[in-house]
């Protein structure tokens, strides 16, 4: 490799963004470069986006960034992708996009996944993917097609994802990695395609459109020479197909670092919650909830939980005050309110209130999966000030994430942090003490594209293996431990206690409260 190339480049397909970033061998970041992204939602709970579009937005950030690194294209040693996970993205004779492609946030298969978890084969899928069957799945979303959308199948060659599609028009080849392929058809022991899973998902016969699975951090493609043309990089650059968003992002953040029992939570508008263990040590939990995510790392995967609505909660209260304070002539903008938060959690009594943070209209899907699951505010006296309520907002937080890792086993023994809310102190303090443990926030800045920058320099030879790589790009960039308040710690023992029993008695009133939306005739 000449010494010239001393770039890599981490392109990360989100849902809101699509980023390119570049980064020296050694993990700093030099620049990076974005495009917004764009889907569509229908009244019938579909949510699509252009295959076509999406790569022209991936070679215009890429582009972006050849703006602002001199000698970009000379100077890249490789490129990584990663992507949205989940949804389907069909592709037909000629590479050709089939449909637009049904993403994650796609809610049309949800009567097919009713129907499915109730097959007698469901457990056994459970078991050998370790995810709980949703409507963000392709396996589900494909089931769905077959039975109301054949006419899609009967056109598809492969059935993709995001980042593949990508990979697909950069390289000219058509393949998945281990982390998507073994949680929507696979199994994660063996990351490889399992006869079970197809089975019990009635889709054995659309085998063939499951793509060939590749392990980026050991082989890669050259770029095409017309994706050179579209990009701006130079053709034969090699290219790595890395893992999903979220298993890339906790890399990037150190959900492993050789650590034992260390995790990673990114506190964004949704919340997810992340440990890394042996493959033969995952906890599956009785009620088939969660995701196993195969790490680039042999024999480690991720046990996952994600909370449907995170920051969310937050952005719904502050929307409060900022209504009520336009109403009499002021006009406090978001940033101005958050900034605030940290004095209004230290003018106010922990564990005084409970609070559940459901105030998605979709529901919950960790560690349980609801969609009439809603928002409740417990407790509330005449006394109680907005300052109280912000206050149980952020505990209901911490509460969501401890029920979450107790779904996964035990507590971890360090949490890692990263999401813009990992700045506020007071969420840093209440996190700690929920799980009772020590946080860390990592200053990984674009974690995701990193991740996949990662598993880029392994495959390339900058790095003999990953633990190597974390050593220089991920270890060095986390925080000062920050220990649980010891005063806090019984305290949110107690509160979490009322959370779970709260969250049980309340069901038969989110089914309720449905049923009434429905007979209204209003969106649930």
């Amino acid at each position: 490799m000449p010494d010239s190339r001393d770039l890599i480049i981490g392109v990360d397909a989100g849902t809101s963004v699509i980023k390119a970033v570049a980064f020296d061998l050694r993990g700093r970041q030099l620049a990076s470069a974005s495009v917004r992204n764009a889907y569509h939602t229908g009244a019938d709970g579909s949510a699509t986006q252009s295959l076509s579009r999406t790569w022209t937005d991936c070679a215009t950030a890429l582009r972006g960034l050849g703006e602002k690194v001199e000698g970009l294209a000379d100077r890249t040693a490789a490129l990584a992708l990663t992507g949205q996970g989940d949804g389907t993205w069909l592709v037909g004779a000629g590479n050709d996009p089939v449909c637009d492609a049904w993403l994650w946030l796609d809610a049309r298969a949800a009567p097919t996944v009713t129907k499915l978890a109730a097959g007698d084969k469901s457990r056994a899928r459970f078991e050998a993917t370790g995810t709980g069957l949703n409507t963000c799945q392709q396996g589900s979303q494909i089931a769905h097609m077959q039975a109301h959308y054949p006419e899609l199948l009967k056109r598809a060659e492969a059935a993709m994802h995001c980042k593949d599609w990508l990979y697909l028009n950069l390289t000219g080849i058509r393949a998945t990695d281990p982390s998507e392929a073994s949680f929507t058809f696979g199994n994660f022991r063996t990351r490889d395609y399992d006869d079970t899973v197809l089975e019990a998902l009635g889709l054995t016969g659309r085998r063939h459109l499951l793509p060939p699975i590749l392990d980026g951090s050991r082989e890669t493609h050259p770029m095409t020479r017309a994706a050179a043309g579209a990009t701006g990089l130079l053709e034969g650059t090699p290219v790595t197909l890395g893992y999903v968003d979220m298993v890339m992002t906790a890399l990037g953040a150190g959900v492993h670092t050789g650590d034992a029992g260390a995790a990673c939570s990114t506190i964004g508008s949704t919340g997810v919650h992340m440990r890394a263990v042996p493959a033969d040590k995952v906890h599956l939990n009785a009620t088939g909830t969660g995701y196993v995510i195969c790490l680039p790392v042999p024999g480690l995967v991720t046990q996952v939980q994600t909370n449907m609505a995170a920051t969310l909660n937050i952005d719904w209260v502050l929307a409060l005050a900022s209504d009520l304070l336009a109403e009499i002539g002021e006009a406090p903008n978001h940033a101005d309110l958050v900034a605030r938060i940290d004095g209004w959690m230290a003018r106010s009594t922990p564990g005084a209130l409970l609070y559940h943070p459901y105030i998605s209209e979709a529901g919950e899907r960790g560690p349980f999966v609801n969609a009439n699951a809603r928002a409740s505010l417990i407790g509330l006296t005449a006394h109680h000030r907005f300052s109280d309520i912000i206050r149980a907002v952020i505990e209901g937080l911490g509460m969501a994430t401890r029920h979450c890792y107790e779904a996964m086993g035990p507590m971890p023994s360090e949490l890692r942090l990263t999401g813009g809310a990992a700045r506020s102190p007071a969420l840093r303090q209440v996190l700690a003490a929920a799980l009772n443990t020590s946080v860390r926030v990592s200053q990984r800045n674009e974690a995701g594209a990193a991740g996949c920058a990662m598993m880029a320099a392994v495959a390339i030879g900058a790095y003999a293996d990953m633990d190597a790589c974390i050593g220089d790009w991920t270890t060095p960039l986390l925080g000062e431990a920050e220990p649980p308040d010891p005063a806090l710690v019984p305290i949110y023992e107690n509160v979490f206690k009322s959370y779970r029993t709260a969250c049980g008695a309340l069901a038969p009133v989110w089914e309720d409260l449905a049923s009434h939306r429905t007979w209204q005739g209003t969106d649930q």
